[in-house]
């Protein structure tokens, strides 16, 4: 089944990354600083063309679009926003037998799988964190520094800082993915439970810092924004909600007039099981094996493991390979005078294991 076009979002961000784009943001994480978005503030008709341009070839609904259109500087944040998703997903499945391959990922959304349910959490998430620092670092232009109450902004801004605007980044996420509306459809009510998961899961790491602005180090002076932690801990909590997901299928709630999500009874039970809590990942469909190359993996054949640790599991019994190699690298490093550190370069053999075809 297609994704519902309200959730298309979720789908950009695993959908719209060749692997070479993909590779060239590897080190994105969430706590670089986002630089200011070219042609911010200016009128020339070429960059509002481009911008233009950046919305209609993403992989949107036409109502998306529209409000792609709209806000310049969009464009851009979403596209590092599907690099970010992606990424991270394939760091926090890097050791399984499902890596977060681009192979695979088209049939992947259109199932129910565990796999499926991270996809969803883990991409809105990403939109959820990107949007947020990309208004305090200038790339929008509707929207800046957080600005909630209590905060003194204003005064954070002249000394340097401005806080993570996670106010205006869900209130415009939940407009771009469409009014809520009780489904009849239990993959559309998975698909948006596990999209709030993802995105509670970035306010869940929202603090706030401050800093002490008084004479020889007190704090008579105090100014306080809003942070949000970096998106390698958002990921962390979402693999664990991956790691504990909850099958679920549907019952017809009469009153609300749609399909509620629930635990299958146990067997010999008539009654449902438990409702899945706000912040489980919900799934539908058990995962297959991920071994072999299939319209959802390339398989586990040549994979690299740990002989210790993942070999057994993730070459799923065929054995692996063993290869010796030769690494280089920095050694007998000495700080110079005055401001450089020398280092030799050595070699040292290395064992590599491989899973076997």
């Amino acid at each position: 089944m297609r994704p519902p076009p309200a959730l298309a979002l979720a789908a950009l961000c695993l959908l719209a990354l060749p692997a070479a784009a993909a590779a060239a943001y590897f080190g994105l994480t969430g706590r670089e600083v986002l630089t200011p978005f070219p042609g911010l503030g200016t009128a020339a008709p070429a960059q509002g063309g481009a911008h233009l341009k950046q919305c209609d070839l993403l992989k949107l609904s036409r109502r998306q679009k529209q409000l792609c259109r709209r806000e310049p500087g969009l464009a851009e944040t979403l596209q590092d926003a599907a690099h970010l998703s992606l990424l991270e997903c394939q760091f926090q499945f890097r050791h399984e037998r499902w890596n977060c391959s681009l192979e695979g990922r088209t049939g992947l959304l259109k199932r129910g799988f565990k796999e499926t349910a991270f996809l969803y959490a883990v991409s809105a998430a990403a939109l959820t964190h990107t949007l947020a620092r990309a208004c305090s670092a200038g790339r929008m232009e509707r929207c800046t520094c957080d600005d909630s109450p209590g905060l003194e902004s204003r005064q954070a801004w002249q000394w340097g800082v401005c806080g993570d605007n996670l106010k205006y980044s869900t209130k415009f996420l939940n407009n771009f993915l469409g009014p809520k509306r009780g489904s009849k459809d239990l993959r559309a009510r998975a698909d948006a439970h596990n999209t709030h998961v993802g995105i509670k899961a970035v306010k869940s790491g929202l603090r706030t810092t401050c800093k002490c602005h008084g004479v020889s180090g007190s704090c008579a002076v105090r100014t306080c924004w809003k942070q949000l932690s970096p998106f390698r801990d958002t990921g962390q909590v979402l693999k664990l909600r991956y790691d504990s997901a909850v099958k679920v299928s549907s019952a017809s709630n009469e009153a609300l007039g749609r399909l509620e999500l629930w635990a299958p009874a146990r067997p010999g039970s008539p009654s449902k099981g438990p409702a899945p809590r706000p912040g489980d990942l919900v799934y539908m469909e058990d995962s297959p094996s991920f071994c072999r190359p299939s319209k959802y993996s390339p398989g586990t054949g040549g994979r690299v493991c740990s002989r210790e640790a993942s070999c057994s599991s993730l070459c799923c019994g065929r054995g692996y390979d063993t290869q010796s190699r030769l690494t280089a690298f920095s050694c007998h490093c000495q700080v110079q005078w005055c401001c450089y550190v020398e280092c030799q370069q050595c070699v040292r053999e290395e064992l590599v294991y491989t899973c076997k075809h």
